[in-house]
């Protein structure tokens, strides 16, 4: 049986109506299951009151300080019958305008207003004042039950990608895409889930109701930084958490991590990113006994994998075994199987209902491919399954006729002691067409022949970098995914 997510919640609500679903862990403010599911019926109410209708589209740019207003809206929205667009706040007002403006919004549910965004939609509602309507004045006084409006193939969501490579593109997600089968728990744990991930990302988004299903509340930090993440940890002790590689980077780096007490944590996920195996180590170490799970999923399809409990670290570095119901192949450009070990292009197929971009029909045609989605990254399964993901297709770098995956090269780099992040790219090069550039963030100074020596233990002489450039931070997006453009764009070809 497929139960919805607003019907997961109104099920948990009867079940544990006083039970903390998520909690703000800046100012201790708490939604229980009950005042989710009665507020988000009241919004409902109060959007229709407003106006909108089945399929109407609706900017979500509340920021990630307001996590319970966030929440409130987007199932709300979800119950009215329309259609979450989910934008990180800290956009651009130019992009925000843009990405509103093809999706077809027609109201936007906003922290901040801008005049970008009164140019774009005919109502904007302001949590902090300055909209045509306070966001509190939605909340009407009738929280009762609203009849579905809705059905599984209709769509949710539409969330846009990343935009690492190229301008971000709408996803179009159905409900029945971010349901999960009947499974309420029996009894409520209340042990905290923690994570700063911000709703509107895809990782962000799978938490929504993640931690629920396991009767654990949901923690949220709004502001990460390695410091208030040990912090939290140490004050409120929760038995699991969600970081992203550049999160584990920064609080592996920090002065306070090795003598830190984290011994509450059980699980540690970790997703939406690569990271490297050596960092997956000292995180490790440094929380004693948890285990630590990486996982892989990505916008146009959802989750497709993760690491099991129990592994213990024999398979460090994967991200982990398929999902049940998803099937993952490693095929060559032509679309033959490949061997486990052997590096190939990653498609994906599921028994979900099947992504698309929307008003992209030519992307769509590129992407989906026989019932498969070619996800764009290159990796390998193992004899056991579990897959291994080196880089991105349009990342690789052919130098002198040579292909060199970056993920590999970084890789070797994150297993110097004095190397916090690092990020490898091709820059161009008038004789080699492309050469491998490296951007690191040191612990301690340490020269760039040292580097470059230490890749040549490890590395063919051709991967490794000629340009190693230091830098105090690498330019990342709200996902932690590094803007590899921001680096490139700075370096003279040769």
């Amino acid at each position: 049986m497929t139960l919805l997510q607003p019907q997961l919640i109104a099920q948990l609500a009867g079940a544990f109506p006083d039970a903390v679903a998520w909690r703000n862990l800046a100012d201790g403010m708490e939604l229980t299951l009950s005042g989710w599911h009665r507020r988000s019926n009241s919004l409902a109410r109060g959007l229709r009151e407003e106006g909108l209708r089945r399929g109407d589209r609706v900017g979500l740019l509340i920021g990630n300080d307001e996590p319970l207003e966030w929440l409130v809206s987007y199932l709300g929205i979800h119950k009215a019958g329309g259609v979450v667009v989910p934008l990180l706040a800290r956009l651009g007002p130019v992009e925000v305008s843009r990405i509103l403006a093809d999706a077809g919004a027609s109201i936007a549910l906003c922290s901040d207003v801008a005049a970008e965004l009164r140019a774009t939609v005919g109502t904007v509602v302001c949590t902090a004042g300055g909209g045509d309507l306070q966001w509190s004045d939605l909340l009407t006084s009738d929280d009762r039950d609203l009849e579905p409006s809705f059905g599984p193939d209709d769509v949710a969501d539409i969330m846009y990608t990343s935009g690492t490579t190229g301008r971000p593109k709408g996803v179009v997600i159905r409900h029945a895409g971010l349901s999960t089968t009947d499974r309420v728990p029996s009894t409520w744990l209340g042990l905290g889930f923690m994570s700063s991930s911000p709703f509107a990302t895809t990782s962000g988004s799978l938490l929504v109701s993640g931690p629920l299903r396991g009767g654990l509340s949901g923690w949220f930090l709004p502001r990460f930084s390695a410091e208030a993440w040990v912090t939290a940890v140490e004050r409120e002790r929760p038995v699991s958490a969600f970081l992203v590689p550049a999160m584990v980077e920064l609080i592996v780096a920090s002065p306070r991590f090795e003598s830190a007490d984290l011994s509450s944590l059980a699980v540690v996920s970790v997703g939406s990113a690569p990271i490297a195996a050596a960092t997956l180590r000292r995180f490790g170490a440094g929380l004693g006994g948890a285990d630590v799970l990486c996982g892989y999923g990505m916008t146009e399809f959802g989750a497709v994998t993760a690491m099991p409990m129990g592994d213990h670290g024999r398979h460090i570095g994967s991200v982990g075994l398929p999902l049940p119901g998803v099937e993952v192949r490693i095929v060559d450009p032509v679309g033959r199987n490949l061997p486990p070990g052997e590096v190939g292009r990653v498609t994906l197929r599921g028994n979900r209902p099947a992504r698309s971009y929307l008003n992209d029909e030519e992307g769509v045609e590129d992407a989906w491919v026989d019932g498969w989605l070619l996800s764009g990254d290159l990796g390998h399964l193992d004899t056991d399954g579990h897959l291994w993901i080196v880089g991105r297709e349009k990342e690789i770098i052919i130098r002198g006729g040579h292909n060199v995956v970056p993920g590999e090269v970084e890789a070797a780099l994150f297993e110097h002691p004095a190397v916090v992040e690092a990020s490898v790219a091709g820059v161009a090069h008038t004789v080699l067409g492309e050469d491998v550039a490296a951007w690191v963030v040191l612990r301690r100074d340490t020269p760039a022949d040292d580097l470059r020596a230490f890749l040549l233990e490890r590395l063919a002489d051709y991967k490794v970098p000629r340009r190693i450039t230091v830098v105090d931070a690498l330019p990342r997006n709200e996902s932690g995914k590094v803007i590899k453009s921001l680096l490139e764009s700075g370096v003279d070809p040769e």
